[in-house]
């Protein structure tokens, strides 16, 4: 492509990479139900690295149980932050936490759950806030089910995250009225 004086055309540079109409934010709410003290530096430095600012992220003892602490707050950013989020949290297996993700235009939800127990929980939410769960997993846990000879119906608690839900539900009762922080992905 040439421009007017028969010369190459010249590159509008990074203003010509992201068209700001293109651009999709998504937004998510991170919860660390509870981490050792030592291990609360190392989650905010995650959390930076992930959304690229500091974090101020503010810390309050967590009664379920005693000696940990817990936070929460809601982000901003690319759409797959929630993914990358859940990524940097998962290095510690002492840490107790749930990711969301809403879903934006062009980009179904998530939400990732993860205990020292259970290990991490991942799973596709609509805009609802409903699991969505697709029909080759339907299928696995059917015939996980059969050749296991376990009841279908865990099999199915577990795709929809419940027992995930059950160890971390004192957590979140322990949690609640607690403040919230706002946390932007810096771009």
């Amino acid at each position: 492509m040439s421009g007017p004086s028969g010369l190459p055309a010249r590159s509008l540079g990074k203003t010509n990479l992201v068209d700001e109409e293109d651009l999709v934010m998504a937004r998510g709410v991170v919860y660390v139900h509870s981490t050792p003290a030592a291990l609360a530096p190392h989650a905010e430095w995650a959390v930076m690295g992930v959304l690229g600012a500091d974090s101020g992220i503010s810390w309050q003892p967590q009664p379920a149980a005693p000696g940990t602490l817990r936070c929460d707050f809601t982000w901003t950013g690319e759409p797959g932050t929630g993914a990358r989020l859940a990524s940097a949290f998962r290095g510690w297996p002492k840490i107790r936490f749930e990711v969301t993700e809403d879903p934006s235009p062009g980009y179904e939800g998530e939400r990732f759950a993860s205990t020292p127990a259970l290990g991490l929980y991942r799973a596709v939410t609509g805009v609802n806030g409903d699991i969505l769960v697709g029909e080759d997993r339907l299928r696995a846990a059917v015939a996980r089910a059969i050749a296991e000879g376990t009841d279908v119906a865990l099999e199915i608690e577990r795709l929809l995250g419940q027992p995930w839900d059950e160890e971390l539900e004192p957590f979140r009762r322990a949690g609640e009225g607690a403040p919230v922080r706002v946390l932007h992905q810096v771009v």
